[in-house]
């Protein structure tokens, strides 16, 4: 099993991605079945699809992070950030970070960040595609390195928050 992450872009319209990558028939593939079959109150994970009735392979699951806080909201999580993260997925699967051997016994989810007030659907488009295709290659390369997480570890910071000394 692969764990990958990535943030890309800024402010609003920025994309946070966790992705698992692992075998059907393993704890991915629960997972996965079990997330498709247990759906929670604004919580509706659905395969993702490059076009209506043509799903990325790996067969990819979109779990949002925030639940839909509006029509506006539901329509980026629908629509770009899903396009961003099928384009983002068949884009790792083109540069080699999932190999063709793969496609057909492998599973991905893909948790992702769609901010409530996201407000550039070109923006979270490509945000999402870029932080998807750099989670599973990420996870691929097994990265980070323990020397970065290490390089980092007395001052932690995310675009929300800068630990100070």
């Amino acid at each position: 099993m692969q764990i990958g992450e990535s943030f890309v872009g800024e402010g609003v319209n920025a994309a946070h991605i966790n992705t698992v990558f692992g075998h059907r028939e393993g704890p991915a593939g629960v997972a996965w079945a079990t997330a498709l079959a247990t759906p929670s109150q604004g919580h509706v994970p659905y395969v993702v699809v490059l076009k209506p009735s043509l799903p990325v392979k790996p067969l990819t699951l979109f779990v949002t992070k925030a639940a839909p806080a509006s029509d506006s909201h539901g329509t980026m999580i629908w629509g770009p950030a899903q396009a961003g993260v099928a384009g983002g997925v068949a884009d790792a699967v083109a540069e080699g970070h999932i190999k063709a051997e793969d496609l057909d016994n492998s599973v991905i989810i893909t948790a992702v960040w769609v901010n409530p007030v996201a407000d550039d659907a070109d923006a979270v488009y490509r945000n999402n595609r870029e932080a998807t295709r750099n989670a599973l290659a990420n996870g691929a390369l097994k990265l980070p390195a323990i020397k970065d997480v290490l390089d980092n570890r007395e001052l932690p910071h995310n675009p929300y928050y800068t630990a100070k000394d």
